[in-house]
């Protein structure tokens, strides 16, 4: 199954729609269909956190195809990437949104412990709420879920048909009600819908998450002369 990640980060981000991802823990097993995600190009990509090179935190996305690259967002909470693409490359997808299929009690007992659930639509709806209904964290970073065992294993729905070139037009409708347009509060150009239109989810599914523009954060007291915008948030 690694050659199913060993391709361009577009055709695996779109081909994730519908797929099963599952995760084991002592307290059982969860499984969620993804349902939106978005995707991420190294170092040809402002919006990536590779696209200055290799560091600490990003190592894992350097590596080969089929593994989770999990980072830990403004010290809040975790959110799950699946490595792509050739070693070296450092492109990845980002895990949006998901539906529980499986282990529901679970991933709810999970969300309620970490915060209000108004229904179960939001179990996995956004980064953040889907790493904890499937219990990820950092140290599950680098873990393989391209393998048929194992903490976490992913099941892959049918590759469908592609556009030719495989890079969706903003605001576009793919196949198999697959949409397209700007990612997530990414900010500069890695935001732009003309350049990135690089988040994809399935049309109609209630359990996508909301469109939020980046938005520019102010640190602790006033930005001063010469300060800096913080880096995109993915």
């Amino acid at each position: 199954m690694r050659e199913f990640f060993d391709r361009p980060v577009l055709l695996v981000a779109r081909d994730l729609l519908g797929a099963h991802l599952t995760v084991r823990g002592a307290g059982g097993a969860v499984t969620v269909r993804l349902t939106e995600v978005e995707a991420y190009d190294g170092a040809a990509d402002p919006g990536s956190h590779a696209y200055r090179g290799r560091t600490a935190r990003n190592a894992t996305m350097f590596g080969a195809g089929g593994h989770l690259y999990v980072y830990r967002h403004l010290g809040l909470h975790h959110c799950a990437n699946i490595v792509c693409g050739p070693e070296g490359a450092a492109s990845g997808v980002l895990l949006r949104a998901a539906e529980v299929v499986d282990g529901v009690e679970l991933a709810r007992a999970r969300r309620v412990a970490a915060g209000v659930v108004r229904a179960d639509r939001d179990l996995a709806r956004g980064p953040a709420r889907l790493t904890v209904a499937l219990g990820i964290d950092r140290s599950d970073d680098g873990a393989d879920v391209a393998g048929r065992e194992g903490r976490l294993t992913l099941e892959p729905r049918p590759v469908g048909s592609l556009s030719p070139d495989g890079v969706p037009a903003p605001g576009g409708r793919g196949p198999g009600g697959v949409r397209t347009g700007p990612r997530v509060g990414v900010s500069g150009d890695g935001g732009r819908a003309d350049l990135f239109p690089w988040r994809f989810w399935l049309d109609g599914e209630p359990t996508v998450s909301d469109y939020r523009a980046a938005v520019p954060r102010r640190r602790a007291g006033a930005l001063t002369r010469g300060s800096t915008r913080p880096p995109a948030r993915r």
